[in-house]
C-alpha cells in the first residue's frame, strides 16, 4: 500500500478536480458507498471463479461472525445501493464514484493493494447511444489532460449470455486440442473462465490462441446490430477505435459492449481505463432487470501516466504568499486573515516560531511562495505592508494595507 505525500498531493487534487468537472459537464451525479460490504455481494457479482474472489479480496469475519470484504471494485456496491434505495427500477441514472479499493495482488508499477478508482455507472438505458456517451465521456478526460494522442480505444462485443455460452463451448474445444501449449494459469482458466485465456499476457499462450475462434462470429443478431450502431456512432463522433475480438473483461458480469483505453507509455500493463455493459447485474443482485453500462480507471495509473508524459503542472507549493513579522505578530495575524478574506483563491501562510527576517524568508522560500509580506513596527504603526517578490526580478516595495490584496493578486500567477 502507498502513502500520498504532500509533494504529490497537489497533483492528485488537480486530477480529482478535472475528473469531477468532466462528469459534471455530462450531468452525472456522485454516489458514495461504504468501503466494507458483505463478502457475498462480490461473490455474486464478480464471480466465484475469478482471480479477484479466489485470490485477491481482503475478507474477514467481524465480531458477529459475518463475512465482510474491503471492496475490490465499485460497480457491485453501486448496484447494491441502487437496489437498496430504489434508484434503479424504471428509472434512468447517471452516476459516478471515486475512492479507495483493495486487492491483494502482486504490486506493479502504478498498482498498489490499496488503490483508488474513478468510475462512471449508467442505468436504465439499453440502446447504443448511452454506450457512445460513456465512451465520449472517457475520451473527454484524455482531452482535458491533453493526452488524447497517447491512448487508443479498443472495443469488442461479448454478445448475449446465450451467444457467449456458444462461443465458450467452441473456445474450450479449441483450447483442449492445444492444452500442451497452455501454461498452468490458462489450464485452470480453461475449466473455470475460458474467455480469460484470451487475456493471457504469456507470449506462448498468445501464440497458441492466435487462430482461436472469434467472439464476433458467435454474436446473436441483436448484439450484432447493437455493436454495428455503436461503431457507426463512434465514427460519426470522430472517435478512432480498434476492434479487438480478443478483448474480454476480468469480471463475469459483462455482456455486449466492452472497451479499454490502452497506452504504450507505461510498459506492458497498458490499460488505463476499462468498461462495458453489464445488463444482467442488477437482477443478479436482487433487483429488477435493468440495462447498465459504465467504466472505471485506476487513478494511480492515471497519475503515473500524466507524470510520465509530464502532462500535469507540478504546482505543489504549500503557499502563494508568506507573511513574516518582527515584533508585531498580532498585526501580522490580522493582515493574514484580511488577505484570506480578500483573496480566497490564494494560499496564505503566516510564519510561526519567531526568528529574524532572514530566517523567516528562508522558510518562505522553502514553501515555494511567490511573494513574501514583511511586517515590522513601522508597517504596523502606519498601516502598511512591505511586499518582497521571491521569484523573478520584481523589486521590493511598500504599499498601503488597503492596496495589499490588489498588489498580491497582480504578482501571484
Amino acid at each position: 500500500m502507498n502513502d500520498c505525500l504532500p509533494e504529490v498531493s497537489g497533483t492528485w487534487q488537480r486530477v480529482e478536480s478535472t475528473l469531477r468537472q468532466v462528469v459534471a459537464n455530462y450531468g452525472y451525479q456522485e454516489i458514495r458507498t461504504p468501503i466494507v460490504e458483505s463478502t457475498d455481494l462480490f461473490k455474486r457479482s464478480i464471480g466465484e471463479v475469478t482471480d479477484i474472489v479466489e485470490k485477491e479480496m481482503y475478507t474477514f469475519e467481524d465480531r458477529n461472525g459475518d463475512s465482510l470484504t474491503l471492496r475490490p471494485e465499485g460497480t457491485a456496491s453501486t448496484v447494491r445501493a441502487g437496489n437498496e434505495h430504489g434508484l434503479l427500477y424504471n428509472q434512468q441514472q447517471r452516476l459516478w464514484y471515486m475512492g479507495p479499493m483493495f486487492r491483494h495482488e502482486r504490486p506493479q508499477k502504478g498498482r498498489y493493494r490499496q488503490f483508488h478508482q474513478f468510475g462512471v455507472e449508467t442505468y436504465g438505458i439499453d440502446g447504443p447511444d448511452i454506450d457512445v456517451e460513456v465512451i465520449l465521456l472517457s475520451a473527454r478526460i484524455w482531452k482535458a489532460f491533453g493526452i488524447s494522442d497517447q491512448v487508443t480505444l479498443q472495443i469488442n462485443s461479448l454478445g448475449s449470455n446465450e451467444a457467449r455460452q456458444n462461443y465458450r463451448d467452441a473456445l474450450v474445444e479449441y483450447l483442449k486440442a492445444r492444452a500442451e501449449k497452455l501454461d498452468e494459469d490458462s489450464l485452470r482458466r480453461m475449466e473455470t473462465n475460458p474467455l480469460r485465456v484470451l487475456d493471457s499476457k504469456n507470449p506462448d499462450v498468445q501464440a497458441a490462441i492466435a487462430d482461436a475462434p472469434s467472439l464476433l462470429d458467435y454474436l446473436d443478431e441483436e448484439s450484432k446490430t447493437h455493436f454495428s450502431n455503436l461503431c457507426e456512432r463512434l465514427t460519426q463522433a470522430g472517435i478512432q477505435y480498434q476492434v479487438n475480438s480478443r478483448l474480454v473483461r476480468g469480471l463475469d458480469y459483462y455482456n455486449r459492449t466492452v472497451f479499454e483505453w490502452v497506452t504504450e507509455s507505461l510498459g506492458a500493463q497498458g490499460t488505463v481505463c476499462a468498461g462495458g455493459r453489464y445488463d444482467g447485474l442488477v437482477e443478479q443482485l436482487g433487483g429488477k432487470a435493468t440495462p447498465a453500462v459504465g467504466f472505471a480507471m485506476g487513478m494511480e495509473r492515471l497519475v503515473l501516466l500524466l507524470t510520465t508524459l509530464q502532462a500535469t503542472d507540478e504546482d505543489n507549493r504549500a503557499a502563494d504568499v508568506y507573511v513574516t513579522s518582527m515584533g508585531v505578530e498580532t498585526y501580522a495575524l490580522t493582515v493574514a486573515e484580511q488577505l484570506r478574506d480578500s483573496c480566497p483563491e490564494l494560499r496564505i501562510m503566516m510564519h510561526c516560531g519567531g526568528g529574524n527576517f532572514k530566517k523567516q524568508l528562508k522558510r518562505a522560500d522553502k514553501t515555494g511562495a511567490t511573494v513574501a509580506v514583511l511586517l515590522g513596527s513601522d508597517e504596523a504603526e502606519k498601516q502598511l505592508a512591505t511586499v518582497k517578490p521571491l521569484r523573478g526580478d520584481g523589486e521590493q516595495e511598500t504599499v498601503a494595507l488597503s492596496a495589499l490584496a490588489e498588489k498580491l493578486a497582480g504578482l501571484v500567477n
